[in-house]
């Protein structure tokens, strides 16, 4: 007897689903993703990231969205990442304008359980977005925070932080946070 290969679902069925779900799900190569909850540090360091990053952008054209804001790559997979930076027009996928297209900067909050595709094939699908100039992975199990950077000729370069008096400069935002207050209240200060 013959089996019958799971169907692939397609962004048009992806979204559809998605936009009447409870939960958030993430989409690649046709499949969904449910996304679990996060911990205590790590919402405790998306709010830190947020308050600054908000604070330092205000009356600028920038502006720093949480991970209810989605994005889809050029590459075609949908995530929610932990923070998006997005400066000028905010471009997005339809007019349902839950989707944005050209982020400048995105931040992940690394877990156990995704820290791998964080780093790995999340980032290959990220590089494929063309205004996207740094990714940044923030560690919650240790002070470390990694700084990719898109180089004029498109390479990335890597700035790894891991002392609470450094300091995260992110120069395509015009921003500087030190870690220290990245990390506050966290216990891992």
């Amino acid at each position: 007897m013959a089996t019958n290969p799971i169907s692939k679902l397609s962004e048009e069925q992806y979204l559809a689903l998605e936009r009447v779900a409870e939960t958030k799900s993430e989409f690649l190569d046709g499949e969904m993703f449910a996304m679990s909850g996060g911990t205590r540090r790590h919402a405790d360091l998306q709010s830190n990231l947020h308050g600054e990053l908000f604070a330092q952008l205000r009356g600028r054209p920038c502006r720093a969205y949480t991970s209810d804001f989605r994005i889809r790559t050029a590459s075609g997979v949908y995530t929610y990442p932990d923070l998006s930076i997005v400066c000028g027009d905010v471009k997005v996928a339809d007019t349902w304008t839950d989707t944005l297209l050209n982020p400048v900067v995105l931040i992940e909050v690394l877990s156990p359980s995704t820290e791998g595709y964080d780093r790995g094939l999340k980032f290959q699908h990220y590089r494929t977005i063309e205004s996207l100039q740094d990714y940044i992975l923030v560690d919650q199990t240790k002070v470390r925070i990694e700084q990719f950077t898109r180089q004029s000729d498109g390479t990335w370069s890597l700035r790894d932080l891991s002392a609470a008096t450094d300091e995260l400069r992110i120069e395509s935002i015009g921003v500087r946070l030190p870690v220290a207050q990245i990390y506050a209240g966290t216990g891992l200060d």
